[in-house]
């Protein structure tokens, strides 16, 4: 399989620009590649980095500092080999990779570069070329592959390659995996995905191998267990526990495969648990409900599903102890370092897209900052009007504290200016690329002290109000319902007016009971 970005009238060239990289006359970048004792240095050009690659383009804007002779710019790129690395620098300057040229875990190791230089035409190319060509080596290669494709959020055929084979045979292929190398996060999201076709009792007993993996002084005997043994592994399955859906088992499967781990269940969930399995018309508690809803079906690397509760309230107009007034699907749309930091990349994907939460993870700091935009997208150059937007900042991912900033000039609600990813008022939220800033113009109040940031990464949410249908209501109830059990919420904002989703909302308002 050969990848050729130019047409034959374009070899000639390719060729040149292959040749200004091998002259060394008038380059003006020196990359040092490599780590320890495996470095090398490379020389390139500015120009043609910057306009190839997106992450380059970002180092090279904020390290412009000279080297020791003061003539060239100095970075370092200590994630990649150096013999990778002059692979991806070729394709970069001609155009053109022969990956038959090169051994299968070389390939692999293509695919980790040039997601990291944001070249993500490839990515999907080099997918696809491991997926039909080399399906036998991957499935020798497993662990590696494994963790290759769920660290990394670009990786979306591969993970669904790993997630069938684990469907097809779960014994077997669990037996490939090196669990004490695999981390939380690939674990959580192998639970979370979509087509992983397990039964709850085998994810389960996979979590359970996987934390005492990761335990070596716990014995696999659980008779020997002590009362450490137990909270070392409630500590490490702490993260992984809300994403099983044990309300999904059947009393017999609960009482054999559950209960004797139970010291490792928060207590709140034990206790529900043995009322829903005790007593069939008990129903869970609410907000524990919708809360186990949220996180099954929430994608963020940047904040967490308590943010998301108190966004919801702000969206709802609600005080922040008010209870939770309606559900929402977010679903994610847009991610920087997955499909590009250019305002144009955001307009291409974003435009024409309504009810969308943004969120901001400020490079060096771990502040997060965000925006609600309840009218579409547009790159039209004037602002949009809205009564309903907001801005907004917390301090970290693990504190809810933060600033609520409501718009005041809803003439001036979005900012529709195609040179600017998604902006909000005249300045008070403003996503230039390289630099950002905030300032008070249009909203109640300025969301941060210092006026300029930098961004690490930012995620825009699409949301859905979404409804049950009178069938699935007890699926609701009992723990069970996926997205395939909802449909939008029809009312004045989102739709056109349900009784469903008013007999969801009565609900949810009804005392918790234990009845």
């Amino acid at each position: 399989m050969s990848i050729n970005k130019y047409s034959d009238l374009s070899n000639l060239l390719s060729q040149n620009l292959l040749d200004t990289l091998n002259d060394d006359e008038y380059y003006d970048i020196a990359i040092e590649v490599g780590n320890d004792l495996d470095v090398k240095i490379f020389r390139a050009h500015m120009v043609i980095l910057s306009c190839r690659s997106p992450y380059l383009r970002r180092i090279l804007l904020s390290n412009k500092r000279k080297s020791d002779d003061g003539n060239f710019a100095h970075i370092k790129l200590p994630n990649i080999l150096p013999e990778i690395f002059q692979v991806v620098l070729r394709y970069i300057y001609s155009g053109k990779l022969v990956l038959e040229k090169y051994d299968i875990s070389n390939v692999v190791k293509v695919l980790v570069a040039v997601n990291e230089l944001g070249l993500q035409e490839l990515v999907p190319m080099l997918q696809s070329f491991l997926i039909n060509n080399n399906a036998k080596w991957l499935e020798q290669n497993f662990n590696l592959v494994f963790q290759i494709s769920f660290e990394n959020d670009s990786f979306l055929e591969l993970q669904k390659y790993c997630v069938k084979l684990l469907s097809n045979n779960p014994d077997k292929t669990f037996d490939l995996l090196n669990l004490s190398s695999i981390s939380e996060k690939s674990l959580i999201s192998l639970i979370r995905h979509e087509n992983l076709q397990m039964s709850v009792i085998q994810v389960w007993n996979h979590v359970l191998k996987w934390g005492i993996s990761h335990n070596p002084e716990i014995s696999s005997d659980l008779s020997k267990f002590s009362n450490d043994d137990f909270n070392a592994l409630k500590d490490t399955l702490k993260h992984c526990i809300p994403f099983i859906k044990f309300f999904e088992l059947s009393s017999r499967e609960f009482l054999i495969n559950v209960f004797p781990y139970r010291d490792v269940l928060p207590k709140d969930l034990y206790i529900d648990l043995l009322k829903f399995f005790l007593n069939s018309n008990y129903k869970p508690i609410k907000s524990q409900l919708i809360k186990g809803f949220g996180l099954n079906n929430f994608y963020s690397k940047i904040i967490t599903i308590n943010h998301i509760e108190l966004i919801t309230k702000w969206i709802d107009k609600l005080e922040i102890m008010g209870k939770i007034k309606n559900l929402y699907e977010f679903n994610l749309i847009f991610r920087a370092s997955r499909d590009g930091f250019t305002p144009k990349k955001f307009h291409e994907i974003c435009d024409n897209k309504f009810h969308t939460i943004t969120l901001i993870k400020v490079k060096d700091s771990d502040e997060i900052l965000g925006g609600y935009n309840p009218i579409e997208w547009k790159s039209t150059g004037y602002f949009g009007n809205s009564k309903d937007s907001f801005i907004f900042s917390f301090r970290n991912k693990w504190s809810v504290k933060g600033i609520l900033s409501r718009v005041q000039n809803e003439n001036q609600a979005i900012n529709f200016f195609s040179i600017y990813g998604p902006s909000f008022g005249n300045g008070d939220l403003t996503i230039c690329g390289d630099v950002n800033y905030c300032k008070k113009s249009s909203y109640e109040k300025q969301i941060r002290q210092s006026n300029k940031f930098s961004i690490e990464d930012y995620e825009v949410f699409q949301i859905k109000k979404l409804s049950f249908n009178n069938s699935n209501m007890n699926k609701f109830i009992s723990g069970t319902s996926d997205l395939s059990d909802f449909e939008l919420a029809k009312d004045s904002e989102y739709s056109d007016g349900s009784e469903n989703w008013e007999n969801l909302k009565n609900l949810l308002e009804e005392p918790e009971t234990e009845s």
